[in-house]
């Protein structure tokens, strides 16, 4: 569809004997001015625009410098990271690397607004000054011609209207300049130059309108232009920006879940647990002096130990060790409970009575507390009975290598019971150090202060007896047997 030219306005005098008129010669030189001080002004709009738009980019570019030392340093504990690309450290160097690229581009927007765009909108301010220039030059000037032609031609009419007033009361005696005829031909002189001046100054008033037309559309084309340029430029930041971001969000998301962890295992794998090993068992462990001579006992089993209080029988662990100490235990599980003796009995400061069938009698101190607690226990004579004679046998044998001394008392038994003495239960005489046989010696007990029955009496006298009779001769003095 063809564009229709639109005619410009046109403007006629109202009054055609109105020889000066009373118009404004410069109005439209100054509503022209107006407009160009007003594209003048969008010019430098924009000018500021692009300077404050190239600030910003420069400061971001600064901004993300700083963004970027964040993350500028190695990793802390790095070593556990691989350092092989698509790992975590990888994942840092993209970060560090569109981080700077970032920065660089900002700085690069920075450069091509000032340069490229900048100058665009610059240009365009200097040409609408220029052309303020000329229409100030050019239709302006005129104006100050056509002002200038109207007041000479005004100042000769009146001359003219002044002349001719005086010339009916003069009584046609005038001066010869004075003659109306002349200054009307010199009115009309002038109002030809005046004519002249106006019609000059209309058509340059004319050239400057249709000129406008071409100059605000050479505006309008340039500050698209402009704008064009730094959309695209702007643009292609924002979109390098765009894709930078997405890159590190890229390479952040196709690290495998278990990329790292596999690295790890592998680069600690002769520290880290390995899973298929079978776990550790007490049977596989080996540490110093484990089953040291010091530490297997001579002896260990159950026991039955009388109560002190209810005099019943209660069955406990109880182990005699290479130290000559007697211990007793609750149980003999060494995992289930912390083994700390319940009673320990010092051997050598102990005394160990007769074999009775399956009793026998140790009396000694319970030294298993503190040193100072130890010093005020009293001694205890401590009733046994094992499962059977032969056990009972064997633990009193243990018992006579480690104990400071020995008797051949048995234990204390009901009336019921036959005292008489067996082969088991009497001691055989030991040799001194010089060779000789020794008698063990006698150790009373509380059952011995007791009062007692004529029948117990007896039968103790009849044991005392077998005793000395089995023990030989002698030198007629008792002492206690060491071991």
């Amino acid at each position: 569809m063809a564009t229709q030219e639109r005619a410009l306005p046109t403007r006629s005098l109202t009054n055609d004997d109105d020889a000066v008129p009373d118009e404004d010669t410069s109005e439209v030189t100054k509503l022209f001015h107006e407009r160009l001080q007003a594209w003048k002004h969008a010019c430098g709009y924009l000018e500021d625009y692009v300077s404050a738009t190239e600030k910003m980019q420069h400061s971001h570019a600064k901004e993300y410098e700083k963004v970027l030392k964040t993350v500028s340093h190695p990793l802390k504990e790095g070593h556990h990271f691989d350092q092989n690309l698509g790992g975590v450290a990888g994942a840092f160097d993209t970060i560090r690397s569109n981080t700077q690229g970032i920065s660089n581009s900002h700085a690069e927007t920075a450069k091509t607004l000032k340069g490229s765009v900048l100058p665009i909108f610059e240009r365009l301010h200097t040409e609408v000054k220029n052309k303020t220039k000329e229409l100030t030059k050019g239709a302006g000037k005129g104006g100050k011609l056509v002002d200038k032609a109207r007041a000479t031609s005004q100042k000769h009419i009146e001359q003219l209207g002044q002349h001719t007033a005086s010339f009916d009361s003069a009584g046609g005696k005038i001066h010869a300049s004075e003659d109306p005829y002349v200054l009307q031909r010199g009115v009309y002189h002038r109002l030809n130059k005046q004519i002249i001046e106006e019609n000059n100054n209309r058509n340059d008033i004319i050239a400057v309108q249709n000129s406008f037309a071409q100059f605000e559309a050479h505006i309008l084309t340039t500050i698209q232009n402009g704008l064009t340029q730094f959309n695209q430029i702007v643009g292609a930041q924002a979109e390098q920006t765009r894709t930078m971001y997405a890159n590190m969000t890229s390479t952040a998301q196709q690290i495998a879940p278990d990329f790292e962890w596999n690295g790890f295992v592998q680069r600690n794998n002769q520290v880290l647990i390995d899973p298929n090993a079978p776990p550790r068992t007490m049977s596989n462990i080996s540490f110093p002096n484990q089953n040291h001579r010091s530490t297997e006992p001579l002896i260990a089993g159950s026991l039955e130990k009388k109560g002190k209080l209810l005099k019943k029988y209660e069955s406990s662990f109880w182990v005699i060790t290479p130290s000559k100490f007697m211990h007793e235990f609750k149980t003999d599980d060494d995992f289930a409970k912390d083994p700390i003796p319940e009673t320990s009995l010092y051997l050598p400061d102990c005394m160990v009575g007769a074999v009775d069938g399956q009793k026998f009698q140790v009396k000694g101190k319970d030294v298993s507390g503190s040193s100072f607690g130890n010093k005020l226990t009293m001694a205890h004579e401590y009733a046994f009975k094992a499962h059977t004679p032969q056990d009972a046998a064997k633990w009193w044998e243990t018992l006579r290598s480690a104990t400071g001394s020995t008797t051949n008392e048995l234990p204390p038994t009901s009336p019921a019971v036959s005292r008489q003495p067996t082969s088991s239960s009497i001691l055989a005489p030991e040799k001194s150090a010089t060779g000789e046989y020794v008698e063990p010696t006698k150790v009373f007990t509380e059952a011995d202060t007791r009062p007692q029955t004529t029948d117990a009496a007896a039968l103790e006298a009849e044991r005392k007896e077998a005793a000395y009779a089995a023990a030989g001769p002698t030198d007629g003095v008792a002492t206690h047997s060491k071991v």
